[in-house]
C-alpha cells in the first residue's frame, strides 16, 4: 500500500513538474491570450494528437467501460466502435478544415469565436450563448472527472475520497493555472502514453498469470449472449439500439470543444497529417485494449467482483508488483486529470475571451485576458469540486454521457456545416445549437429510459435539420463570408 502511495505521489510531482517548467517559461516572454490558450498554434503532431485522445478518454476508459463489457459481454463493445470510427473522421474530416478556417476567420482561438467570425458579424449573441453552455457543462464534466480520482484513492489507499477530490482539483488547478495550454498538452501527452502502456500490460501479465500451473480457474457464470456482439441474440431493437447508441457516441467528436480545440493549436499542415495517423491510432488502440482488459478479466477474476468498474485495478493489484501496480493505477489518474484540466482550460478561455472580452471588457489587454483566465479557471475548480462531492450529483458516467450527448448534438452538426456548406448562415447556426441541445436534453428526460437509444442521435439530427432548414427560409450570407468560406481552403502554410 505504502508503494502504491509512494508511486502516485511521484506522478502527481511530475505533473507539477511540467506546470512550473512552462510558468517560468513564459515569465521571461511575451504571452497573451492566444499562448496560455491555445499554446501560440505550435504544437507539434504527437503532443497535439495524444493530448486530444488524453483529453478526451476520461476514466471512463479505465473503469467504466472495461466493467461494462465485464458485466454485459461484448455487445457493449459498440460504444467503443462507434468512439473509434468518430475520431478517424473527425480527425480526416474536421482537424484539418477548422484549422484552416480558424486562421483565415481572424485568427479565432476558441470554438464560439470561430462561429462567430466565419460569419464576419458583430453580434455576439452565439458567442456569448456558447460559452455559458461551455462553462456550466464544463463544471459538471469536470466534476465527473475529480470525483473518478476521489473513488480511486479511496479504493486503492482509503483516503476519504471528498479529501481526495481535494488533493485532485489543487493538482489540476495548479499547473493549468501555471503553464495554460502549454502544460495541459504536454501533461496529456506524458498521460497518454501511461494510459495505452497500462491497458496494454495488464491483460498481457494476465494471461501469462492464467497458464500458470498454480492458477485455479475463478467461478464464473456468463450471463446469456455473453459472447455474443447482439446483445439481445438477435436482429431485435435491443440489439438495433445497442448499436445505434454505439455509433451515435462518435457523432460526439464533431461538437467536442475541448478535443476540437487541440486540431486548431497544432503549428504546420504537415504536423496536422503526422496527428492525424497518431491520434486515429492512439484512440483505436485504447478502445480495443479496454475492451481486451474487460474479457481477459472476467476469465482471470470469474464473479468475483461486486463493483464491475475495479476490473483494470483488481488485476493490476493481482499481476504486478506493488510499486508498478501503483505506477499503473496512476493512469486512472491520468485519464480522469487529462480531461479535467482540458475543461478547465476550454471553459477559462471560453469565459475570458467570449464573454469577459466581449461583453464587459472589449479593449481588455493581452495580459488582463491571460489574469481574467485564470481567475476562471479557479472559480470552475471550485464549483466543479463542489458538484462533484455532492451525493445527488449522480454516476461518473451519468454526468460524462449527459455533457457528451449535449456539446455533440448542440455544436456537432453546426461545425460540420460551417465546414461544408457555403450557404450556412448566422441564424441557422444560432438555430442548429439551441435546437440540438434543447432536443438532446428532452430525449434524454423523458424518452432515453423507455427507447434505450441515445439522446445524442436525436438531439444532432434535429440539430442539423434545424440549421439547414433555418439557413434557407432566411437571407443568404454576404459576399464576404462566402469569399471567406472560399478562401479558407488554401492552405496557409
Amino acid at each position: 500500500m505504502n508503494a502504491e502511495f509512494l508511486a502516485m505521489i511521484l506522478y502527481f510531482v511530475v505533473v507539477i513538474c511540467i506546470g512550473v517548467y512552462f510558468f517560468l517559461k513564459s515569465r521571461g516572454a511575451e504571452s497573451g491570450e492566444k499562448d496560455y490558450f491555445l499554446g501560440g498554434r505550435q504544437m507539434n503532431g504527437w503532443v497535439a494528437a495524444l493530448s486530444a485522445g488524453a483529453s478526451d478518454m476520461s476514466a471512463w476508459v479505465l473503469m467504466g467501460l472495461p466493467g461494462s463489457i465485464y458485466l454485459y459481454g461484448v455487445g457493449q463493445v459498440w460504444i467503443a466502435v462507434g468512439l473509434a470510427i468518430g475520431t478517424i473522421l473527425s480527425w480526416t474530416f474536421v482537424a484539418p478544415n477548422l484549422r484552416r478556417y480558424s486562421i483565415r476567420a481572424n485568427d479565432s482561438i476558441t470554438i464560439p469565436q470561430f462561429l462567430t467570425n466565419r460569419f464576419l458579424t458583430k453580434n455576439k449573441g452565439l458567442q456569448i450563448v456558447s460559452a455559458i453552455v461551455f462553462v456550466v457543462a464544463y463544471c459538471v464534466y469536470s466534476a465527473s472527472s475529480i470525483s473518478a480520482c476521489g473513488t480511486l484513492f479511496n479504493t486503492v489507499l482509503g483516503v476519504e475520497k471528498s479529501t481526495a477530490m481535494i488533493v485532485a482539483t489543487i493538482i489540476i488547478l495548479l499547473y493549468v493555472f501555471l503553464g495554460g495550454f502549454n502544460a495541459v498538452c504536454w501533461t496529456d501527452f506524458f498521460q497518454g502514453m501511461l494510459m495505452l502502456a497500462a491497458l496494454m500490460l495488464a491483460p498481457i501479465f494476465a494471461v501469462f498469470a492464467m497458464k500458470a500451473p498454480d492458477f485455479l480457474a475463478p467461478a464464473m457464470n456468463l450471463p446469456e449472449n455473453y459472447y455474443n456482439l447482439l446483445s439481445g441474440g438477435g436482429f431485435n431493437w435491443k440489439s438495433l439500439s445497442d448499436i445505434l447508441s454505439g455509433f451515435g457516441w462518435g457523432l460526439g467528436y464533431f461538437g467536442m470543444p475541448h478535443i476540437i480545440v487541440r486540431y486548431i493549436s497544432i503549428r504546420s499542415e504537415h504536423e496536422m497529417r503526422k496527428s492525424q495517423v497518431i491520434g486515429s491510432t492512439w484512440t483505436t488502440l485504447i478502445l480495443a485494449m479496454a475492451a481486451v482488459v474487460a474479457l481477459v478479466g472476467r476469465k482471470f477474476l470469474g464473479d468475483s467482483l461486486t463493483d464491475q468498474s475495479l476490473v483494470f485495478v483488481n488485476i493490476v493489484r493481482a499481476v504486478f508488483p506493488t510499486f508498478i501496480a501503483g505506477v499503473l493505477l496512476s493512469a486512472i489518474l491520468a485519464a480522469a486529470m487529462s480531461t479535467a484540466d482540458s475543461q478547465l482550460l476550454a471553459s477559462s478561455s471560453a469565459f475570458a475571451s467570449d464573454i469577459y472580452k466581449a461583453t464587459f471588457r472589449k479593449d481588455a489587454s493581452d495580459k488582463e485576458m491571460l489574469w481574467a483566465g485564470r481567475a476562471a479557471v479557479v472559480a470552475i475548480s471550485v464549483v466543479a469540486y463542489l458538484i462533484a462531492v455532492n451525493p445527488n450529483s449522480g454516476g461518473i458516467m451519468d454526468l460524462v454521457s449527459n455533457a457528451w450527448g449535449f456539446f455533440g448534438a448542440a455544436f456537432g452538426p453546426v461545425i460540420l456545416l460551417a465546414l461544408y456548406w457555403r450557404r450556412l448562415n448566422y441564424t441557422g447556426a444560432v438555430a442548429g445549437v439551441v435546437v440540438g441541445f434543447v432536443v438532446d436534453f428532452l430525449w434524454f428526460k423523458f424518452l432515453a429510459g423507455s427507447t434505450g437509444l441515445y439522446e445524442i442521435i436525436p438531439g444532432f439530427v434535429c440539430g442539423l435539420i434545424a440549421a439547414v432548414v433555418v439557413s434557407l427560409v432566411t437571407k443568404a450570407p454576404s459576399k464576404e463570408v462566402t469569399d471567406l468560406f472560399d478562401a479558407y481552403r488554401a492552405p496557409t502554410d
